[in-house]
């Protein structure tokens, strides 16, 4: 019991305590996305983390929209979250749920408020609000409309409802203290007049609740026991309890902040990535070089590589940035035993084999995987011509240069050993064929043990293979400067981002393959095939990571 204890994070230490105390006696979680963008890695963290403490102590777990804000918020954000969660593996079951089914209800919660003398609706200007609410250092000051009677609050507010009024010319807000060190305490804004078609609701509505209004009656309406939230609401976490408190709510939720996620030289504000696919730098917020979760699965990572991602990072309450490269070791290790090594050539030489028979064709035996045996075999055609890789081919090599050069044999992996005997070159002078000479004797697995070679080289059957188009992805933002421009907040993007390369091939093993399946190209990396303009006669393939890491486990 001692280890388990020690093992918990600070957030299970709370839970533990609230239900040896009788505070809760069950436990219920939830992800309250605002649907206007799509989700990133940081969210995942939120997402796996809310659902993780409703699994871990069988409980509840809801997915709700925190759609207050009818002026960024569209459908396809609303689809493309709900995608994303149930991809990562959290089950909502039938508990999903929106914001905005509540808006009668926090209406109904702001009258109770001005009826008890805690709300007041104010004439000031946004302007006026801001200089009277003071600094850090010093207090702010009532506004002259603080000590309107109930009855001309309630009065007000229902004009507000009725439309009476322009947007922003009056706001309900909530009568506290502008003393408070707490800047948001400080008679923060619940209520303003906003006529905005809504996505859910359509025109019923021309007043909206504020966020940190909305937010704690959502969870105290859901019966949420904790509110677990990044550390930018630890600051509003008294007013979370003000509305619950005020509001009368028996068993109200508590709120548990923890840190956000950060990833070095990514970009994961909406802001910026609205603007990086309104421009067109990036093809939507699914682009395989930004970190939007939709994004990631584009290109090839998987839910088990994210989990094992944000497990590494723990939970914490200090802010800390995490490497790039954690996340690519992630997907890595999800990925080599699970995966077939297949061979693929990016920048294609055509090799031919002048003594192997013409027209003969033979299919050698190719284990998908060699250290995972359960992964079986497969056949690959082997033939008198192939393409192999430009860069295994030189006419003048440099020292410790061990594949294909005139007088050099290597081995053609899973098969014979060739020796290069003469190569031919365009009008340009760029090599074209290289032609070689076989040794049937050297058939792979035959237990020829008569000489060795130094190189090794994969190939595919020029007759056989299938055309791909194959897309090498760098990250998005060029790492020695940082994410942004110190002196404009722009965007600090890497010209080298994105490498498509047209003419590849891929050995005909990829006949049944579709959208997300991912492999090892033998020598090159992982892949995964492009979900987006991949069709089966014409494959996109993106590069999910190269093969070498950067990344070193903590000892």
């Amino acid at each position: 019991m001692a280890n388990d204890t020690i093992s918990k994070n600070f957030i299970e230490q709370e839970i533990d305590k609230d239900l040896a105390e009788g505070v809760y006696d069950h436990v219920c979680t939830r992800f309250p996305p605002e649907p206007n963008g799509y989700l990133h890695i940081g969210h995942a963290k939120s997402i796996l983390l809310n659902y993780g403490l409703a699994q871990e102590y069988d409980g509840t777990f809801h997915m709700r929209f925190d759609d207050t804000n009818p002026t960024k918020e569209k459908v396809e954000f609303v689809e493309s979250i709900k995608e994303d969660i149930k991809w990562l593996g959290a089950d909502w079951k039938d508990h999903l749920y929106f914001a905005s089914d509540y808006f009668d209800q926090m209406y109904e919660y702001a009258v109770k408020l001005i009826k008890k003398g805690k709300a007041y609706v104010c004439d000031l200007s946004p302007e006026e609000i801001r200089e009277y609410r003071g600094t850090l250092t010093e207090p702010g000051k009532n506004s002259p409309y603080r000590n309107r009677s109930v009855e001309e609050n309630l009065e007000l507010f229902q004009n507000m409802r009725d439309g009476k009024y322009k947007d922003g010319e009056k706001v309900l807000r909530a009568k506290i203290d502008m003393a408070s060190p707490n800047i948001n305490m400080r008679d923060p804004i619940i209520y303003r007049v906003a006529r905005m078609s809504h996505h859910n609701t359509g025109d019923k509505w021309c007043v909206y609740p504020m966020y940190d209004f909305a937010h704690p009656l959502e969870d105290a309406i859901e019966g949420i026991t904790h509110s677990i939230c990044t550390l930018e609401f630890e600051d509003h976490r008294p007013l979370y309890d003000w509305v619950v408190k005020e509001c009368e709510f028996e068993n109200p939720p508590r709120q548990i902040e923890f840190a956000k996620l950060y990833l070095t030289n990514v970009v994961t504000g909406k802001r910026y990535i609205k603007k990086l696919v309104e421009d067109g730098i990036v093809d939507g917020w699914d682009d395989p070089r930004l970190v939007s979760i939709a994004a990631l699965r584009r290109r090839g990572f998987t839910p088990e590589s994210i989990k094992m991602f944000i497990d590494m990072c723990g939970v914490s309450k200090s802010q800390s940035s995490v490497d790039y490269a954690m996340l690519e070791y992630c997907i890595r290790e999800d990925l080599k035993m699970k995966k077939p090594r297949m061979m693929a050539v990016l920048d294609p030489i055509k090799l031919v084999i002048d003594n192997y028979p013409e027209g003969e064709v033979e299919y050698l035996d190719v284990a998908n995987n060699l250290e995972n045996e359960e992964l079986g075999f497969r056949k690959v055609p082997f033939c008198r011509e192939l393409y192999i890789e430009r860069e295994d081919f030189m006419e003048e090599p440099p020292k410790k240069y061990f594949r294909l050069f005139p007088g050099n044999e290597v081995r053609l992996m899973h098969a014979y050993f060739v020796k290069c005997e003469s190569f031919v070159k365009d009008e340009n002078g760029k090599v074209i064929e290289v032609h070689c000479t076989y040794d049937p004797e050297t058939k792979c697995g035959s237990g020829f043990t008569g000489r060795k070679v130094k190189g090794t080289i994969h190939w595919v059957p020029a007759p056989f293979a299938q055309k791909a188009e194959v897309r090498l992805y760098e990250n998005l933002v060029d790492e020695e400067k940082g994410v942004y421009n110190k002196e404009d907040g722009s965007l600090n993007l890497n010209p080298n981002s994105l490498t498509i390369l047209k003419d590849c091939y891929v050995e005909p093993s990829f006949g049944d393959a579709k959208a997300y399946d991912s492999f090892q190209f033998v020598r090159n990396g992982y892949f995964c095939i492009d979900a987006k303009d991949s069709k089966p006669d014409a494959l996109v393939f993106n590069r999910i990571v190269s093969l070498k890491s950067s990344f070193k486990l903590p000892k």
